[in-house]
């Protein structure tokens, strides 16, 4: 098993909100009107780097980025696709400098013409896949898909191994995922789905029958978690980085990734890392590059695992935190098979398979 760190393929998390949380006033309305040598950065990202209390690694990041060059930043979270479709309807009046997504809505935000070519310092040690060759985006973050269950609820050997076990009448109005195409985690879960059951037509069959026990959809990952830990839900989807981040105030929380009942000794995942580009006519141009320069530092990145339970996107930073020390990160995905999605044909195809999930279950 390879070390996080040095996972040859694409990597991000996550997990993505669906609702606007816009911290601080932005400042930057256009590239016409906002005056290039302002003192601020505009940030739209999907979520899960941010803390709960104040305390992940972007409210890190945040702090020494305006400590150190006194630029402010403004940041606009919300679901991966609502990001970039927002950023897509400002073509015209482009207010975001900064974009920070999961795959396969980094690809699709350079296919809309929304990215240009810049790599941030550091970006030679990021490995040729989580980055573009183009140089539109890099990976910053590098993270895991995966599900989570309430250990609390479920001890004693009831925890979830398999798809299956999550279609069991115990789970009725029990389990709820975010919704795909809208949160890059709710897409993940047709993208593993259909890697699983072997197909597009067996996953939508599976998913069709896990309706009877799902909530309904959600816009946001990150706001399944506290519900886990309650008990209000025993499973739903999340990301390593997020949800490991969110286990040290949520203590019922445990990290699993489904297998089939088919293979129930093969639990699989792949890597969803969050990936950032400079956007297109950027307002704050030369500001929106000293963000992402900051953001591949290796102070910043060293910071990764120590505090955001996530994984350095440079090979070159190896982590030295308790929880790197104690290999806790390395071992919950230890014996994991992890896969490469063919996320080209995921971006180019995404619109179809949500339509497909639409229909399927009715939502």
């Amino acid at each position: 098993m390879p070390r996080l760190t040095r996972a040859p393929h694409l990597r991000t998390v996550a997990a993505v909100t669906g609702g606007l949380v816009l911290a601080g006033t932005l400042t930057a309305c256009g590239g016409s009107s906002a005056a290039s040598d302002d003192k601020v950065v505009t940030v739209y990202s999907a979520d899960g780097l941010k803390g709960e209390n104040g305390d992940g690694w972007y409210d890190r990041v945040f702090k020494d980025f305006e400590k150190k060059t006194g630029i402010k930043v403004n940041y606009v979270e919300g679901g991966s696709g609502e990001m970039v479709q927002r950023a897509v309807r400002e073509k015209s009046n482009t207010q975001a400098d900064v974009l920070v997504t999961l795959p396969p809505f980094i690809q699709q935000a350079d296919e809309r013409g929304l990215l240009q070519a810049y790599e941030p310092k550091g970006s030679d040690q990021v490995d040729g896949a989580g980055k573009d060759p183009d140089g539109k985006w890099t990976s910053v973050v590098n993270n895991y898909f995966g599900f989570i269950y309430n250990k609390k609820e479920l001890s004693g050997g009831k925890a979830p191994r398999t798809w299956e076990d999550l279609t069991d009448g115990s789970y009725k109005n029990k389990v709820q995922y975010s919704t795909p195409g809208v949160a890059g985690d709710g897409t993940a879960v047709l993208i593993k789905a259909m890697h699983d059951f072997g197909g597009k037509g067996p996953a939508m069959e599976y998913l069709k029958k896990l309706q009877s026990n799902n909530v309904g959809p959600s816009a946001s990952t990150g706001k399944l978690a506290p519900k886990v830990d309650k008990g209000e839900l025993l499973a739903a989807n999340g990301d390593v980085q997020m949800n490991y981040a969110q286990s040290k105030d949520m203590p019922n929380l445990g990290i699993w990734f489904p297998a089939t009942a088919k293979s129930p000794d093969r639990p699989t995942t792949f890597a969803l890392p969050y990936a950032a580009g400079l956007v297109t006519k950027a307002p704050h141009n030369a500001n929106a590059r000293k963000f992402l320069d900051h953001l591949l530092g290796e102070e910043a990145q060293r910071q990764v695992s120590a505090v955001g339970g996530g994984f350095s996107a440079r090979r070159d930073i190896k982590a030295t935190d308790a929880d790197a020390d104690a290999v806790a990160l390395d071992k919950i995905i230890d014996g994991v098979e992890i896969f490469e999605p063919d996320w080209a044909d995921v971006s180019e195809n995404l619109q179809s398979y949500v339509e497909d999930w639409k229909s399927a279950t009715g939502s």
